[in-house]
């Protein structure tokens, strides 16, 4: 009998740490996001707004949703970006309708549709990619008057933090745990 009670106490430990652990990966992966949202990448979208919503970390995914052939999407140098003269200065294309963008490197990224006259209409726009253990200012723009969004930096450690604000929530599951385990045995 005593064997029985052991064993559900450790499967009860065991689902409460698999959730408390499944909870902080959620916590430390990459966001997917669809550029332009429900509009997608098209020309009737505000890049500069859209961008502007959004803090961009290492390991983000953006998605570029489109007819395939009406646009395209180039991941290009910042000069590129701002005179939308591909002829030089490219270092991706995408052409398939559903093209996904891992933001690996923490640097400024600039994004153009190539076909004829849509990026001097406005499909353009930049996005600035930290890491996410070190954020102090985020900046985005589709025009390059980059208007620095502030975002609260620490004051202490930041795995400090991280760690502490995880505690915080992880401690609001606390009494609901505690209703499982009563409820349990």
């Amino acid at each position: 009998m005593g064997g029985t009670s052991f064993f559900k106490s450790c499967t009860f430990l065991l689902a409460i740490l698999t959730l408390l652990c499944s909870f902080l990966l959620n916590c430390v992966m990459a966001s997917v996001y669809t550029v332009g949202d429900q509009e997608e990448w098209s020309s009737q979208t505000n890049y500069a707004s859209w961008a502007e919503g959004y803090n961009f970390s290492l390991g983000d995914v953006l998605v570029f949703k489109y007819v395939k052939g009406q646009h395209n999407v180039y991941e290009v140098k910042e000069d590129t970006f701002r005179s939308c003269d591909a002829s030089s200065g490219v270092l991706a294309k995408y052409e398939s309708g559903e093209d996904q963008v891992t933001l690996n490197e923490v640097k400024r990224y600039w994004f153009i549709c190539n076909i004829a006259g849509h990026c001097l209409g406005g499909m353009r726009f930049g996005v600035l990619v930290k890491d996410s253990n070190n954020v102090t200012t985020a900046t985005n723009s589709t025009d390059g008057a980059f208007t620095p969004q502030i975002v609260q930096t620490p004051s202490d450690n930041s795995c400090t933090s991280y760690i502490s604000e995880r505690l915080r929530v992880i401690g609001k599951f606390i009494p609901f745990g505690l209703l499982l385990f009563n409820l349990y045995f």
